[in-house]
């Protein structure tokens, strides 16, 4: 879930709110009245998904931090958590937490588990597996074909942490680094992955407060979108056509770069919403995502993508 290739640009949205550790106190004998609108306090519950009591974070603008207080309110380190989930316990992929969080929504940390090793005859160009990462350095499977190669290793499961391939280690690598890394094996090779599964409940319902929690659809007209730098802001919830376009997007990324990454498409959306021709799109790719060094033909069917949702045909 990156954070860092986020489009540098101010919040588009009604509102924007500066996260604060904690209420300001007046100062001694002045005035209560002011000009200014007192900042919104944002508190999150959370839960560990392999079971818990409820706890209560606030004050974080990006995903690290969002850890960090998670770990802090569970007396845990920050590294032990794999990734969250929104609104389920369950590692459903689809549930992820990204740079978005509706402000009624209730967030699930999944922290490591069984550690496992497993060895793969790579007998195919393709494994059949979808990675992505949690934006502090930890990759890990987010979807696995199936009939692939590595739909028939049924110890390898979706939600797994990959801590290293063939005795390398790629804890801090972003995901497409470790699938560019699977993908260069040779065919006909067998290769060994390290991999951490996130840890599991012995109860099949959440503890404590979960069972009401639950039910949060986080359908909300508003979401917290996490930076890594600078402040979190407050934004509307985008528009049904926006959606559609950056799913497409996000289609896209997948049937040209084998990778699935609802931020990074949002990113690439935001770069193209204001320009008025491919070339100007083209540009403003090398400028913010320069490093994937997209093919032509991949960047003129993103502008079509956007082309359809400024012009209502999604």
């Amino acid at each position: 879930m990156p954070l860092g290739l986020r489009v540098k640009k101010k919040a588009k949205s009604k509102e924007a709110a500066r996260l604060v550790e904690g209420e300001q106190a007046c100062a001694g004998g002045g005035s209560l009245e002011t000009s200014e609108e007192p900042p919104r306090r944002l508190v999150f519950h959370t839960q560990l998904a392999h079971g818990s009591a409820t706890g209560r974070v606030e004050g974080f603008s990006s995903v690290q931090e969002l850890y960090t207080k998670i770990a802090g309110v569970f007396e845990i380190s920050p590294s032990e958590i794999l990734y969250c989930t929104l609104n389920t316990p369950k590692p459903k992929m689809e549930k992820l937490l990204g740079a978005q969080i509706g402000l009624e929504d209730f967030i699930f940390a999944h922290v490591k588990g069984i550690k496992k090793e497993v060895n793969v005859y790579k007998s195919e160009d393709s494994l059949g597996l979808t990675i992505t990462d949690n934006g502090v350095g930890y990759a890990f499977i987010k979807r696995i074909k199936e009939g692939s190669i590595i739909d028939s290793v049924k110890t390898i499961c979706v939600g797994d942490h990959i801590e290293s391939i063939n005795g390398e280690y790629v804890v801090g690598w972003r995901h497409f680094e470790v699938a560019k890394k699977l993908k260069e094996l040779n065919k006909e090779e067998l290769f060994t992955m390290k991999l951490i599964e996130p840890k599991k409940a012995f109860e099949i319902e959440p503890r404590s407060k979960a069972g009401n929690s639950r039910g949060k659809t986080g359908t909300g007209r508003e979401t917290l979108r996490l930076r890594s730098k600078g402040p979190a802001t407050v934004e509307e919830v985008p528009s049904e056509t926006k959606a559609k376009a950056i799913e497409k997007v996000d289609d896209l990324l997948e049937l040209y770069m084998g990778i699935r990454d609802i931020d990074l498409a949002t990113t690439m959306f935001e770069a193209g919403r204001d320009k008025g021709n491919p070339d100007e799109f083209a540009v403003a790719l090398d400028q913010t995502l320069g490093d994937f060094a997209f093919p032509d033909e991949f960047v003129f069917d993103v502008w079509g993508a956007i082309g359809d949702a400024k012009g209502g045909r999604l």
